[in-house]
């Protein structure tokens, strides 16, 4: 189920959940269950972690729910909160290397929008990305897998769009490469 909360129908799902009507937040909790879960598994690269990470993020959605003060950006705050959770998680049980967000080099010859994408590259990006540094991963997991717009990721991440950008470009020229080879 693709949950679009820049659509009425969903925008007002999400404003019901806040408010409190219960079959709009389970309906709410279903849509972004799945992609939240694989975006924190992604992170952790344990799936049996991101099971408890996940349901940390659902009851800090649920008790958070009434504080978002635009519902068209629901998906950004939550793939935010999970990114948080899972990185707190990673540095918590320290299981593998991780690299910070802001060790990923910017690039300086950055385009006004996103880096060019082929289909090659979009039908291999599932199995690959995994092989990814762990920030720039997460930047074209969530812009290419979980289709969120470039505001919608620097978003998520509490960084600048430019940072997204390169982060990206930094990805997708390296998916490039293996693909190359």
């Amino acid at each position: 189920m693709h949950f679009d909360p820049r659509q009425p129908a969903s925008a007002a799902i999400v404003v019901r959940a806040a408010l409190g009507d219960r079959a709009s937040l389970d309906h709410l909790l279903r849509a972004i269950q799945t992609p939240l879960y694989e975006h924190i598994a992604f992170i952790l690269a344990d799936r049996d972690a991101a099971s408890d990470v996940l349901q940390d993020v659902l009851l800090t959605v649920c008790r958070s729910l009434i504080g978002l003060t635009d519902p068209t950006l629901v998906r950004a705050w939550v793939f935010r909160i999970a990114t948080r959770a899972a990185l707190r998680a990673s540095r918590r049980v320290r299981a593998r290397q991780t690299v910070a967000l802001d060790d990923i080099p910017e690039l300086a010859t950055q385009t006004d929008g996103d880096p060019p994408f082929d289909a090659e590259l979009i039908d291999a990006l599932p199995a690959l990305v995994s092989e990814l540094p762990p920030a720039c991963g997460i930047v074209v997991r969530l812009r290419y897998l979980e289709e969120l717009t470039l505001a919608e990721v620097a978003e998520a991440l509490d960084v600048p769009v430019g940072t997204v950008k390169s982060r990206a470009a930094y990805g997708v020229a390296l998916l490039r490469r293996r693909l190359a080879r």
